[in-house]
């Protein structure tokens, strides 16, 4: 690992990334989290911080852990997403912060000091828990973190018996799949997310020798996954803070490519997004099974 290191994707325009830093984030397969680094063992960091609370404290904790007294750190975020708040966290640390402002983000540098205050707390409070509401392991930063959002809830009320080999698109934290190894033809489930951190609470709450989980983005296919039985997702439609319609349209094609034929697709969709043409596209029958919450149920076939 080299000394100096960045967590997320900071805009390039907004800080300087030295070629081969060490890359840490949650969302990428193949980087490292920012709990992995050594205390006391880099000399800077960059952090694109993220917009919730209790996700932003856990890595700006990490982050003053990992740096040596002296050492640098180069906070970010969008001011309408918690870059408001940025300077009074790092101060609540016991950091002296220098902070600017550029293209709506607020930019706030710091010399970690000899003594941090809070650290723990702030670790302790944001880590793997269980989430009381959920009943299952969790953390903050994970999607839908400590509730059933309104798109699962209705999916699982309407969701049949499955039989074969499938998979979970999207997992989560393994509400969902919970519910599809609740049927004993189940042979095989794969649960699939982008999130580390997701996959590793499923890892936990999912306790069934059926199922097997992967780190993986879904815009490009997952390995060794074809002539499956039945996919089950609630696609999601944000990459990065930003709408992107495009994700459950993607979402779609890969589960057509990944069902052999004659198996079934059972999605939940917010009510706005455009999937209908997509799903006629890629099945070729597609059965509206209702709606509610503001979110659209679909049966497509291949």
């Amino acid at each position: 690992m080299t000394s100096e290191a960045v967590y997320g994707d900071p805009p390039a325009e907004l800080a300087e990334i030295p070629t081969g830093a060490s890359r840490f984030s949650p969302l990428h397969p193949g980087r490292e989290a920012i709990e992995h680094p050594a205390e006391a063992s880099l000399g800077r960091l960059v952090v694109l911080a993220p917009p919730g609370v209790l996700e932003r404290r856990f890595v700006l904790a990490h982050a003053l852990r990992a740096l040596k007294p002296g050492g640098e750190l180069l906070a970010l975020a969008p001011k309408d997403r918690g870059g408001a708040r940025l300077k009074k966290e790092l101060e609540a640390f016991c950091c002296a912060v220098t902070e600017t402002a550029r293209r709506h983000h607020r930019i706030c540098l710091v010399q970690r000091p000899q003594t941090l205050e809070g650290l723990d707390a702030a670790i302790a409070e944001s880590g793997p828990q269980r989430a009381p509401r959920l009943g299952l392991w969790s953390q903050p930063g994970v999607f839908s973190w400590d509730r059933i959002d309104p798109g699962t809830a209705l999916l699982l009320e309407a969701a049949p018996s499955f039989a074969g080999r499938g998979a979970d698109f999207g997992c989560g934290v393994g509400v969902l799949a919970l519910k599809v190894l609740e049927s004993a033809a189940v042979s095989a489930l794969a649960l699939i997310d982008i999130d580390a951190r997701a996959v590793a609470m499923a890892r936990r709450n999912v306790a069934d020798p059926r199922a097997n989980f992967l780190q993986h983005d879904l815009r490009t296919a997952p390995p060794g996954l074809a002539d499956l039985d039945f996919v089950v997702m609630n696609p999601p439609f944000h990459a990065g803070g930003t709408e992107d319609r495009s994700l459950g349209q993607t979402f779609i094609r890969r589960a057509a490519s990944a069902l052999r034929r004659g198996g079934v697709c059972r999605l939940v969709a917010n009510i706005g997004m455009p999937y209908e043409a997509v799903l006629a596209e890629c099945f070729s029958a597609v059965q509206p099974l209702g709606q509610g919450r503001g979110y659209k149920l679909f049966e497509a076939r291949k």
